[in-house]
C-alpha cells in the first residue's frame, strides 16, 4: 500500500489508544481453525498474500491484498493461505478497558 494513512493503520502508529492491532500469519499448507472469539469486534485487513475462507458447508471465499472483512460470528471452518506465500492479516479492534467491556 502506498497511502501513508494506510501504512500508519497497518503498522499501528496511526491508531488511537482506544484501538489495538494484532497481526495474524496464515502460512501456506497450514489451515487455521476458525474460532469466532479470535475475531470478536475486529475489522480484518488482508495486508499480504491471499486469504481463503472455508465455510461449514464447504464453499470457499477468496480475498486478496487490501480486502477489509469482518470475521466475527461467521459459519466458517477454517482460514487458509490461498497461494504459496503466507497470508498476513491485520486485525484492528477496540481495546478492552476495566470500565467498558468489549462488545460481543
Amino acid at each position: 500500500m502506498t497511502d501513508p494513512w494506510d501504512d500508519a493503520v497497518l503498522d499501528g502508529t496511526g491508531l488511537s489508544a482506544t484501538f489495538v492491532r494484532r497481526l495474524v500469519v496464515v502460512p501456506p499448507q497450514q489451515p487455521l481453525p476458525y474460532d469466532p472469539a479470535d475475531w470478536r469486534d475486529a475489522l480484518v485487513i488482508v495486508d499480504r498474500g491471499k486469504l481463503e475462507l472455508e465455510c461449514l458447508g464447504g464453499t470457499r471465499q477468496h480475498f486478496g491484498p487490501g480486502a477489509v472483512i469482518c470475521l466475527e460470528d461467521l459459519p466458517l471452518r477454517e482460514l487458509r493461505s490461498d497461494g504459496e506465500e503466507s497470508a498476513l492479516l491485520v486485525a484492528i479492534s477496540r481495546r478492552a478497558t476495566n470500565d467498558q467491556p468489549r462488545s460481543g
